[in-house]
């Protein structure tokens, strides 16, 4: 499911703050880039409302943010929902005792941790990051806390490249995306 796809008026805006940077980070690569989303505070706030007006009221006790732009969009999130916000981080980032998750890249491999005894058994959660591509992050990140016993309810993304298959990656978990580019 998508806003993109129920014509919410502010997708528009939304949409036409996001820079696509051709060949970043490498040759053939349209990099989309939320940074100058970030620097419209009303298309930024849009996108957060749009969000917590979507799990308001779904009893969702964490939001898990992906390294490093779920870490932008995540914890507002989590405020208004009346949640805990979890980071997932990249290997080593985090002190103290963690499990984790190694996942393939199309250009490699990665891995995602989180802090050992931060989401419970039961726990709602609702993954957050800015774009969904290959879903390699997003299904490391289900993993994680379906490991520790949680119910993932949903992954949000503010973008998704649907030409990348990524959600075939998520074995039906539901997606909820802002924009699309293709």
């Amino acid at each position: 499911m998508s806003a993109y796809r129920e014509q919410d008026p502010r997708i528009n805006g939304i949409q036409t703050k996001i820079g696509v940077v051709p060949d970043f980070p490498r040759e053939g690569i349209m990099f989309q880039d939320i940074t100058t989303l970030l620097l419209d505070p009303k298309a930024f706030k849009d996108t957060i409302d749009l969000f917590v007006e979507r799990y308001k009221g779904e009893n969702i006790s964490v939001v898990a943010g992906i390294e490093a732009r779920g870490f932008i969009f995540g914890p507002p999130i989590a405020l208004a929902i009346g949640a805990k916000f979890v980071p997932m981080r990249k290997p080593k980032k985090l002190p103290g005792e963690v499990i984790k998750e190694d996942y393939d890249l199309e250009y490699g491999s990665d891995c995602l941790e989180m802090h050992v005894g931060a989401v419970h058994s039961g726990e709602r959660a609702l993954v957050v990051d800015d774009l969904i591509a290959t879903g390699g992050t997003l299904r490391a990140a289900i993993n994680l806390l379906e490991r520790v016993g949680a119910e993932v309810v949903e992954c949000a993304c503010v973008i998704e490249l649907p030409d990348l298959k990524g959600r075939e990656k998520l074995n039906g978990k539901p997606l909820y995306v802002l924009v699309e580019s293709h």
